[in-house]
């Protein structure tokens, strides 16, 4: 965090302007979550916003180490348009540490959704689910602290303004869906100056385990209630393009699922019983947020449906200017080269190749291993990776 204000304000786009674009362009706003290198590799693959991992706002605004270490922003090359999302629980808690990343972010984004048990323990993430008054008032403080430090905070009236800063909120449903209109409608506060960007819905509840297909039923109903009122993406399940199990006018007919999901219905969940159903249709949804998938295939907005051996060389070279630890070079590549989550099993490298990879201890030894790799499946070129400058 030690560049200036003046460098990261030209820079800076305001996220609900890339709903615009993509709404203008008749598709869904891409968007993810993960570390720098890799949040500059997805973006030329077309994803449109990145989010942040969870950064603990009260140890942010407490401890330099943790600002130093926690937000990973590029100084030198480009930074996609980004959104730092914060773990909270006090409403001047995450106003400061939003105050603190305006400079360098295009918003901040407040996690109701994550369901580790320690962070539920902490009354953070999707325990949050259950205190939407304490979510309310958490981001009219935060919106309340950036308009006070100058920043534009008005949402559609600030997509142009360099200052402007968006205040957007992370969820999970309840079993009760009537629970989940509740805290969305708590949350949204009036419809003509809602106190929220946009919404993301993970539609799963915070003991539904991420083997369980989302509810798109609840989704729809949510999306159809909403839809009209704030943005909203999806997140779960985003595997593929071709594979998502719903329809909507601004999927490409090509990219469109033609196939019946499984779904599992608000009154049944705690059964687990799935059942074939037709594929509801999401008019109102206005983008998508992939995690795990996005991990195994960079290029998924792409609409590759599985890795590239391309997106191992960008990645590579966006690594050479914003490094990562080795450890986290080693789990990005052997998600990269092993089977992704779509249809599509097919593998750049077999299991002992990636065991082999992981077994390196080092940059130059890895660079080694992929250029040798590259050589002997005709990846790349005659001497390995291709450097993408």
């Amino acid at each position: 965090m030690e560049a200036t204000l003046e460098r990261f304000d030209q820079d800076i786009v305001h996220p609900l302007k890339l709903f615009d674009i993509a709404k203008s362009e008749k598709r869904f706003l891409y968007t993810l979550a993960p570390m720098l290198a890799f949040r500059q590799t997805v973006h030329d693959y077309g994803t449109d916003l990145c989010w942040t991992p969870m950064i603990l706002a009260k140890e942010f605004n407490r401890n330099r180490f943790a600002r130093d270490s926690d937000l990973t922003i590029s100084t030198n090359g480009p930074q996609p348009p980004t959104v730092v999302q914060f773990g909270a629980n006090v409403p001047q808690e995450l106003a400061r540490a939003s105050t603190l990343v305006a400079p360098y972010a295009g918003g901040v984004d407040l996690n109701c959704g994550c369901p580790q048990s320690w962070a539920c323990a902490e009354t953070l993430g999707a325990a949050l689910m259950e205190k939407r008054e304490l979510v309310r008032d958490m981001v009219i403080e935060t919106r309340e602290y950036l308009r006070r430090d100058g920043w534009g905070v008005g949402k559609e009236r600030d997509v142009d303004n360099p200052q402007g800063r968006s205040v957007s909120v992370k969820i999970r449903v309840h079993k009760d869906l009537r629970k989940t209109m509740d805290f969305i409608t708590t949350v949204l506060g009036p419809s003509q100056d809602r106190h929220i960007d946009w919404l993301t819905i993970h539609p799963r509840t915070r003991q539904t385990p991420s083997s369980t297909p989302i509810n798109v039923e609840a989704l729809e109903i949510l999306t159809t209630t909403f839809g009209d009122k704030v943005p909203i993406l999806l997140s779960g399940d985003v595997f593929t393009l071709n594979s998502l199990p719903f329809t909507s006018p601004l999927l490409d007919p090509a990219n469109s699922p033609t196939f019946t999901s499984k779904s599992i219905t608000t009154d049944n969940i705690e059964k687990k019983k799935t059942q074939q159903s037709p594929l509801h249709n999401l008019p109102k949804l206005s983008g998508l947020m992939s995690a795990r998938a996005i991990l195994a295939n960079p290029a998924l907005y792409a609409g590759y449906d599985a890795c590239p051996w391309e997106a191992v060389e960008t990645f590579m070279s966006h690594l050479a200017r914003a490094p990562l630890p080795f450890k986290l070079v080693q789990h990005h590549l052997s998600e990269m080269c092993a089977p992704g989550m779509g249809p599509n099993k097919n593998a750049l490298l077999s299991k002992p190749e990636r065991n082999a990879m992981l077994s390196c201890t080092n940059m130059v030894d890895l660079v080694d291993f992929l250029d040798e790799k590259a050589r002997e499946k005709g990846y790349g070129d005659e001497l390995g990776l291709r450097r993408v400058v």
